[in-house]
Formats: structure tokens, C-alpha cells, sequence
């Protein structure tokens, strides 16, 4: 009895995907935001901690719209407030 003939089928990896940078999710919900006439000096970005790490480690953000002074991080200057949500969240202020 003949052993069956194996054929192998080469796999090819699927191309790297890098992830899409937060950074760029809320520059979408920022710029939404302001068209619909939200000033950026009424909202205020909440990131969860490890948001807030991955967007200060994040290369893919142009140095002009990460800023960090007075004690104060601001995103496409928008006041960030790190910790106390579960879900990063971009506040409108008072409407």
C-alpha cells in the first residue's frame, strides 16, 4: 500500500498592520467637535492611563500637537485630564 503524498501549502503571513494611533481617533472627534462649535478651550480630552502613555510614547505624532507645560498635557491643544475613566472620552464642557 503507497503512503499518501503530503502537499504542503506555503502560508504566507499576513502584512503587519500597524494599530490606528489614538491620537488620530481623537483628532477626528476633536475636529467634529469644532465644527459643530465647540471651542478646543472648552473641552477637555480624559484618557485612561494607558492611553495617555501610548499617545506620549506614540512617534506618529507631530511634536506640534503633543504639548507638555505648566504641568498640563495638551493634544491639538486640548487639555488632557490621565486617569479616573475606564474609557478615554473627549468632554465638550458646558453646552
Amino acid at each position: 500500500m503507497s503512503q499518501p503524498v503530503s502537499q504542503d501549502i506555503p502560508l504566507q503571513r499576513p502584512a503587519f498592520v500597524a494599530p490606528k494611533s489614538m491620537a488620530e481617533t481623537f483628532r477626528k472627534a476633536i475636529e467634529a467637535a469644532e465644527q459643530s462649535g465647540t471651542s478646543r478651550d472648552d473641552m477637555t480630552l480624559h484618557l485612561t492611563l494607558r492611553d495617555a502613555s501610548n499617545i506620549r510614547r506614540d512617534n506618529r505624532i507631530p511634536v506640534s500637537d503633543l504639548s507638555f507645560a505648566n504641568g498640563e498635557m495638551r493634544l491639538l491643544k486640548v487639555k488632557v485630564v490621565t486617569g479616573g475613566v475606564d474609557v478615554s472620552k473627549l468632554d465638550l464642557g458646558a453646552a
